[in-house]
């Protein structure tokens, strides 16, 4: 009989399997591969590729949504690249564009024979079925994400799979920071410094942060008692931390209600197994995350 995973269980879960899955989703966006495709089709190289290539299934959106829907980038910096991005390169090219590099990306770090294997295979059908259990109502990233046509290859069925499951953990992420008050700078520097993603400079680089807006920040954190002297979480900025991850994988627990206990720990050790190899073959460049950060969205 199966069994039906309680809230806490699915809850858990929803951050277990992306602490795993997310990296062979992020990976993309550090790949020589994903650029030279997106600039193949008439984007210019840097943040360009990366805020036109992950808001494409939108469609031809302003910055006004890039920045809202990504939450912790610098508005202005958003900006700077985005219409003009879609001057240069329709959103249905990029979208195919991006594919084309995953691909790529995937044959290099995984090898033919893992793309072929009956693991990958499982992994796919398996982050599939529990796209099925994802409501788009209140998720704007994942619901433009949802419209894209499935592609056909297993190893781009599990990416794009991931990449939904991730889209919408963050959509519902985003509504966890918004009802506790923390805007996307706040968010990026109270998570950073837990050493669970970011190093704080690559942070303020990546996300187009002045050094005037991120001391800035610090001290309006420290001015609300979330950041100590030390620049390290209080009491108080812990609770709240703890409030909004609770609330995250709170969330996110439908697909995985929906897939059942049994073939998520599945898809689990599946996606950890290939997340490692991946890893291991250089997916990630140093400098950029914290020893042991999981590379995701959440901020």
């Amino acid at each position: 009989m199966l069994r039906i995973m309680d809230d806490a269980e699915a809850a858990n879960i929803s951050y277990r399997c992306n602490r795993v899955l997310d990296p062979l989703h992020s990976l993309s966006y550090f790949a020589p591969e994903t650029e030279q495709a997106l600039t193949g089709v008439g984007l210019r190289p840097g943040r360009m590729c990366y805020f036109a290539g992950r808001s494409a299934p939108m469609g031809a959106v302003g910055p006004e949504t890039v920045a809202a829907t990504f939450y912790n980038f610098n508005p202005e910096t958003v900006a700077k690249y985005i219409p003009r991005a879609w001057t240069l390169a329709e959103p249905e090219r990029v979208v195919q564009a991006r594919f084309e590099s995953v691909d790529a990306v995937f044959t290099r770090l995984l090898g033919a024979e893992v793309l072929a294997s009956a693991d990958l295979a499982e992994a796919a059908e398996l982050a599939r079925a529990a796209v099925d259990g994802c409501a788009p109502e209140g998720r704007p990233l994942f619901a433009g994400h949802l419209g894209v046509p499935w592609p056909t290859e297993p190893h781009l069925v599990l990416w794009h799979a991931i990449s939904l499951l991730r889209e919408f953990r963050g959509d519902g992420h985003i509504a966890a920071l918004v009802l506790h008050g923390l805007g996307g700078l706040q968010a990026l520097i109270t998570h950073t410094v837990t050493g669970r993603q970011f190093l704080p400079e690559a942070a303020k680089k990546s996300r187009g942060w002045s050094d005037e807006q991120w001391n800035a920040a610090y001290a309006g954190l420290r001015s609300d008692g979330l950041l100590d002297d030390q620049d390290q979480l209080t009491e108080e900025g812990t609770e709240l931390r703890s409030k909004i991850e609770a609330a995250t994988n709170a969330a996110a627990a439908g697909p995985w209600r929906v897939l059942g206990e049994e073939k998520s720990e599945r898809l689990h050790d599946l996606g950890r197994a290939l997340s490692r190899q991946a890893v291991a073959a250089g997916a990630f460049p140093d400098g950029v995350f914290a020893k042991g950060a999981g590379r995701n969205r959440d901020s």
